[in-house]
């Protein structure tokens, strides 16, 4: 992303007059719209939009700006958050032994597909450290025992404040957080799940997909929550399958699933395209 981009993301209850308000504003200290988007939802009555536009063209300040957008917020009863161009975020991977994801995110992250520094990889097993290696990306193994996970995760805590990290994907991390994690971290943890929620939640669902004889499989990205698996959706995609595949097919299958759905959700974190809200998320495009 440029560092001369800014994008406005809002949430508020849905009234008149709050699209052009918003536009008015942006305009009144120069900024000039480059696209926006918006929802409304009649149930919930609420409405979000996602504004980006160019800083380049400000007449005032980004600080006044601010500041005007804030006077409009009070107005509406609006939350909202601006995030800068020139603000990478940084981002910690966390892994188990299955790589795929892991090695998918980091080529892309090389490719320049994720705007962010992967500042970090934390696995619970060795595994992964050629992977980081070959990326020049550290690596930090963090082994779990079961008589002290909390020690576990204190220390993984720890790497991740110290290195200011935005965001931890958890690419087929194979431990499950802790409430106090989860809660240090809220909306920024990032998990992929390999079947398409809600169904076959918890371990092993591919292998509780073929005792089902289920014809589609899928894989969900979602943001972490203390309910396992429950956490408000990203990303879902399918694949057919069938009374010949076994439960290997179905595992390979659902890895390609695995890392495109993975890789979007992450990417539309960094592109501020996700708004959370009752148990759910909008996913501007």
């Amino acid at each position: 992303m440029s560092a001369e981009l800014g994008t406005l993301l809002v949430a508020c209850p849905d009234r008149k007059g709050i699209v052009a308000t918003l536009a008015q504003v942006l305009y009144g200290h120069g900024a000039n719209i480059l696209d926006a988007d918006q929802h409304t939802d009649p149930v919930a009555a609420l409405f979000f939009q996602r504004i980006r536009f160019d800083l380049s063209t400000l007449t005032t300040d980004r600080t006044s700006l601010e500041t005007g957008i804030r006077e409009v917020a009070e107005r509406f009863a609006m939350d909202w958050r601006i995030a800068y161009g020139h603000q990478v975020r940084r981002v910690a991977i966390f892994a188990s032994k299955q790589e795929h994801c892991l090695y998918d995110l980091l080529i892309r992250y090389r490719a320049g597909e994720l705007p962010c520094e992967v500042a970090m990889v934390i696995s619970n097993h060795a595994d992964g450290a050629p992977i980081a290696k070959h990326f020049d990306v550290p690596f930090h193994h963090l082994p779990v025992d079961a008589n002290d996970k909390p020690a576990q995760e204190a220390a993984a805590i720890e790497l991740v404040e110290a290195a200011r990290i935005d965001l931890i994907v958890l690419a087929r991390y194979m431990q499950i957080l802790s409430p106090a994690f989860v809660g240090r971290f809220g909306s920024r943890i990032i998990n992929i799940h390999h079947s398409f929620l809600p169904a076959f939640v918890g371990a092993n669902p591919y292998r509780q997909a073929y005792v089902r004889g289920v014809k589609l499989i899928g894989a969900t990205s979602h943001y972490v929550t203390n309910e396992l698996d429950e956490g408000p959706i990203i990303e879902q995609a399918t694949i057919r399958c069938s009374h010949r595949d076994s439960v290997d097919d179905l595992v390979r299958k659902g890895r390609d699933l695995e890392k495109v759905v993975l890789a979007s959700a992450v990417r539309w974190h960094l592109e501020d395209r996700i708004l959370v809200y009752a148990g759910k998320t909008v996913v501007f495009d």
